[in-house]
């Protein structure tokens, strides 16, 4: 029984980056469409669910991307909608690789520690990979801060993300590098996620800061997002802090999205969102 794969995707064309890790997974074939809504999903669901039988029903299964991780909610929340009783496959969420990414670099960051207490900030976070960052940091028991150049969509964004998690973030408003400078003050770990090539903070502001453990920037395009750390850093001490540099943390970001998709064809009934791909990634991590 051939392993498909239903690459659905929010934006008009299916990331290519998806499509080559959807095989890499191990997918015999990956089927994309582009500019799948909530309301032209249903067919589509239908489709994966009326036509194996239900011992051949894992052997289909639904990948979600896109760049916007509000319209990957509702097309997952559309696609679970479809489902009842035997009468479903496994479906993974991953809109703009967030919860790959976002589960690699706080399995890191958390990796033989306890984050539990510690104070967060998350530069930047108000795009799909801030948001599922802020949020995994916060169920490992830091105390987190959102910041965007828009003080508004900071708080905007750290109440639905708190929402969604059942979890508390506080926001603030950064419109340029010395804001950001202050609002990592006293803290103990500071998260980039920023847009690539889109230089967030200074070496000079981060260096000599007194308590600042763990450092970790999820850009990759130069100039990166943390001045003084290098995308291949993978747990270097710089100043005397721990940091995570975007291919540094990607490999494991790579071999989870790959572990996931392989996953979703042992069983048809398994979602994995944020959670259930971090506890994947908690478990590869090392």
């Amino acid at each position: 029984m051939k392993k498909l794969l239903y690459q659905l995707d929010t934006d008009p064309h299916p990331a290519v980056f998806d499509n080559v890790v959807a095989y890499d997974g191990g997918a015999d074939h990956v089927i994309g469409y582009g500019g799948v809504t909530p309301a032209n999903v249903g067919v589509m669901v239908d489709g994966t669910i009326f036509t194996r039988a239900p011992k051949d029903k894992k052997s289909t299964a639904i990948f979600i991307g896109g760049s916007s991780m509000a319209d990957g909610e509702a097309l997952l929340a559309a696609v679970q909608k479809k489902f009842f009783a035997n009468f479903r496959v496994s479906v993974m969420l991953d809109s703009n690789g967030s919860n790959t990414t976002a589960a690699a670099c706080v399995a890191w960051l958390a990796h033989g520690r306890s984050l539990a207490g510690l104070r967060a900030v998350v530069l930047a976070g108000t795009g799909p990979v801030g948001q599922r960052a802020a949020a995994l940091l916060a169920r490992e028991g830091a105390r987190v801060t959102i910041t965007s150049r828009d003080g508004v969509r900071a708080k905007q964004t750290a109440d639905a993300v708190g929402k969604r998690f059942s979890v508390e973030l506080d926001a603030a408003g950064a419109a340029d590098e010395a804001a950001r400078a202050a609002a990592i003050s006293g803290a103990q770990i500071v998260v980039a996620t920023g847009a690539g090539g889109v230089s967030l903070l200074a070496e000079s502001h981060w260096r000599d800061a007194e308590g600042l453990q763990l450092l970790s920037d999820a850009n990759a395009t130069p100039p990166l997002g943390i001045e003084g750390v290098d995308m291949m850093d993978k747990g270097k001490v710089r100043h005397g802090k721990t940091v995570f540099g975007a291919i540094g943390f990607g490999g494991l970001k790579i071999g989870l999205q790959r572990a996931c998709v392989a996953k979703l064809f042992e069983q048809n009934d398994l979602v994995l969102d944020a959670e259930e791909i971090y506890a994947i990634a908690k478990s590869m991590v090392g």
